[in-house]
């Protein structure tokens, strides 16, 4: 006997499907759209200002961090190649007129004291000397002191006074630098530029180096290519100095509708939406909706209050920029848009893409229920 529902077996099922697949929440795709973004926008009773880009917004949004040295910095001036400091090494020969010297044996009349090291308070001591402060002065003051004093004990005294390799002015280099240490200041290498070149160079790309300097409580912090760029940013060292190469740690986030949802470093000091995007392979061809290009950041309440004409903001707010490249200024404004360091860049789906993934659901599905009613009229007999 034939069941008594094959007939209207296919029409529900497929009516089920079809009703099924209309709702766009069973479908796949890769975030909000348009209309959903714009619902949580302030106007909407939403938390996020969502703002047109154009040239007013792309100049009040046109900030970048502001790198350079300090005036204390910029202003201080070379250390004299031989001016001693406390560490320094120094060696000393004396000579005396006299056969049975002070200082010489009873066959010489030459003594040689290889190394003499500056104490912290800045002073050495040399034998009938006494104690001489030798911190700022120069080896050549250095000498004229030890005479004067010698002088008086024994006829006209000689005196050599040579600066050594000591720990007296250093600075340590540290991060990406082909050598890594503490290094001397001399004569070659009183500025920044030289210390760097002293160490091998940076050991990462130029466009992307930032070189900091900490000098007691004291940091600044300065673009690699701005130090050449700029010959105030070649400042003079001082003993103590911490040099640190670091490569540039901002970066933004693309999902949606581009060629990679991926976080994305910087590559340059400077970013804009079109080169944000290019570095992820542009908009996905076949489902970008170039009218809906939203970058979204949390932005600092000047900034926000100039953007949109009012004075009462206080604190970071939400805003979503929109950037349509369809309009006939739309890639200078996504050329002109800075991307800023944790920048959320959102493309939206094409409605086709949306239509195409109803279509492809619904003829899959409904192959499926046709293939499934086939075998239940076979096994029924039909």
């Amino acid at each position: 006997m034939k069941p008594q529902n094959s007939g209207w077996a296919k029409p529900i099922a497929a009516f089920v499907v079809v009703s099924l697949v209309a709702s766009c929440g069973v479908l796949p795709r890769v975030g909000p759209s348009k209309r959903e973004i714009y619902a949580g926008s302030v106007q909407r009773e939403g938390d996020a200002f969502i703002v047109t880009v154009n040239d007013r917004v792309t100049r009040a949004t046109a900030v970048q961090p502001a790198l350079g040295f300090s005036e204390t910095f910029r202003n201080a001036g070379r250390l004299g190649s031989d001016t001693i400091r406390p560490g320094d090494v120094l060696g000393l020969t004396i000579w005396e007129n006299v056969d049975d010297g002070l200082l010489a044996g009873e066959t010489a009349n030459q003594t040689v004291l290889q190394e003499v090291q500056v104490d912290g308070s800045g002073f050495i001591f040399v034998p009938y000397a006494g104690r001489i402060r030798a911190a700022d002065n120069t080896p050549d003051g250095i000498r004229r002191i030890i005479t004067s004093k010698l002088d008086e004990q024994t006829p006209d005294p000689q005196v050599e006074v040579r600066r050594l390799a000591g720990d007296g002015a250093t600075v340590s280099i540290v991060g990406s630098v082909s050598g890594q240490g503490v290094y001397p200041i001399e004569r070659p290498t009183r500025t920044l530029s030289a210390m760097l070149a002293a160490a091998g160079g940076i050991a990462i790309e130029p466009e992307i180096a930032l070189i900091t300097v900490i000098r007691g409580n004291q940091r600044s912090k300065v673009w690699f290519q701005d130090l050449y760029e700029d010959p105030s940013f070649d400042i003079a060292l001082r003993g103590g100095d911490r040099i640190l190469v670091e490569q540039d740690t901002r970066a933004f986030t693309t999902l949606g509708a581009t060629g990679a949802q991926a976080r994305v470093p910087f590559k340059t000091q400077t970013l804009s939406a079109v080169e944000a995007l290019a570095q992820v392979g542009g908009l996905n061809p076949n489902a970008s909706d170039p009218t809906g290009v939203f970058v979204m950041r949390n932005e600092p309440a000047d900034i926000a209050n100039q953007v949109l004409g009012r004075n009462d903001l206080q604190g970071a707010q939400r805003m979503v920029y929109v950037l349509d490249l369809t309009k006939p200024n739309g890639m200078f404004m996504a050329r002109d848009f800075a991307i800023r360091d944790d920048d959320t860049i959102y493309v939206t789906e094409a409605p086709f893409a949306q239509w195409s993934k109803v279509i492809s659901a619904l003829t899959g599905t409904l192959g499926a229920v046709s293939s499934a009613a086939t075998s239940a009229d076979a096994f029924s007999g039909n």
